[in-house]
């Protein structure tokens, strides 16, 4: 009997135990594709599902973690369109082709078992090919899956980003510098905001972001970013702190923009909560709940990133040795991170 290794979370909560398990080697039925894994990128998601603080289903016993690349090693008798070796990346919900998210019941490594682990069968309609032009390494595709997506899908899911228009994003983590990315190669322009000089110094060398505003010394960001735009406001805000700072995200959008609300990471206190309902009004601005995105997305996304030869932004990658995987959690959870934080399995 072939088997692989397997991580699972044995016990989610605040001692969360992660642990390295031999099992079976899937094997493909007629409709799925087994894909020899070759990286996984971690996502905040993660740290909270093994916390125990994810608010959506999550099932016990779980294989963690949603973003995977890998090369197609099997094929289902009835499946169409690959080949052995092809490079692919798998979507993050398996039941959301088209259109939005319905629920939280089909992500990978949360209500479904995810992806880190040396080898996993998919539905083939899942999967997206990588187009043989990209240099891309695995590590870097593996990004593509859940932080691309949802920064694809905050830019261009609604009323799609065109060149000239002002972009705000909040923090310095994988899905703000992959949107700065994609919205720099779409000729925006861009504004990033962190609590670290060091770390706006570092996105200003290496990704070209436009402004940088240091929300620790400047309390009132809005007021810069409104400075910044000639008092015109930003088109789109990819809001990563949720109730704690839309506030100003809705005091420094441009009339008729889009506050796409993807992250919970600063939470504001009930009696300090604003009126989103009468301040979006007051502007007439969207404010859109990010949930992800669908299988189509993704592949539009690949798409884009191999026709354009963008980099994708991973700061740090580490082993598949239990220590090393432990390590990559613990990395991610300091926040010390620059984009992605990745694991490989070469």
């Amino acid at each position: 009997m072939a088997t692989h290794l397997v991580y699972r979370l044995t016990n989610r909560g605040p001692k969360c135990t992660i642990k390295q398990v031999s099992e079976r080697r899937p094997t493909p039925d007629k409709h799925e594709v087994l894909v020899k894994i070759h990286a996984v990128s971690l996502n905040y998601r993660d740290i909270v599902i093994a916390n125990g603080t994810w608010p959506f289903p999550a099932k016990d016993n779980l294989i963690p973690c949603s973003d995977s690349a890998g090369k197609v090693v099997a094929i289902g008798s009835d499946v169409e369109g690959f080949a052995i070796g092809d490079k692919v990346v798998a979507a993050f919900d398996v039941a959301t082709l088209y259109g939005p998210l319905k629920d939280w019941n089909h992500g990978h490594g949360g209500p479904i078992d995810g992806v880190l682990r040396e080898y996993a069968a998919f539905p083939a309609s899942v999967l997206v090919k990588i187009p043989s032009e990209s240099k891309l390494g695995f590590p870097q595709l593996s990004t593509l899956v859940c932080t691309g997506v949802t920064a694809w899908n905050a830019l261009y899911g609604n009323i799609p980003l065109k060149p000239g228009q002002t972009v705000l994003f909040q923090g310095t983590g994988g899905l703000s510098i992959t949107g700065l990315i994609l919205a720099k190669a779409a000729e925006a322009t861009t504004i990033i905001t962190s609590s670290s000089s060091a770390k706006l110094a570092l996105v200003k060398s290496k990704y070209g972001v436009d402004h940088t505003i240091n929300y620790k010394t400047t309390r009132n960001w809005a007021a810069k970013v409104n400075k910044i735009t000639n008092n015109n406001g930003v088109v789109f805000i990819l809001e990563n702190g949720g109730s704690g700072t839309i506030k100003q995200s809705l005091e420094c959008i441009t009339a008729g923009g889009i506050i796409s609300v993807i992250g919970f990471l600063s939470p504001a206190k009930q009696k300090d909560m604003p009126d989103v309902a009468g301040l979006a009004l007051a502007k007439g601005v969207v404010v859109r709940g990010i949930t992800v995105g669908n299988r189509n997305m993704l592949k539009d996304l690949v798409r884009f990133v191999a026709a354009r030869g963008l980099e994708r932004p991973v700061d740090k990658t580490f082993g598949f040795e239990q220590a090393e995987v432990e390590a990559a959690y613990e990395y991610l959870k300091s926040g010390k991170h620059v984009g992605k934080v990745c694991i490989s399995l070469e």
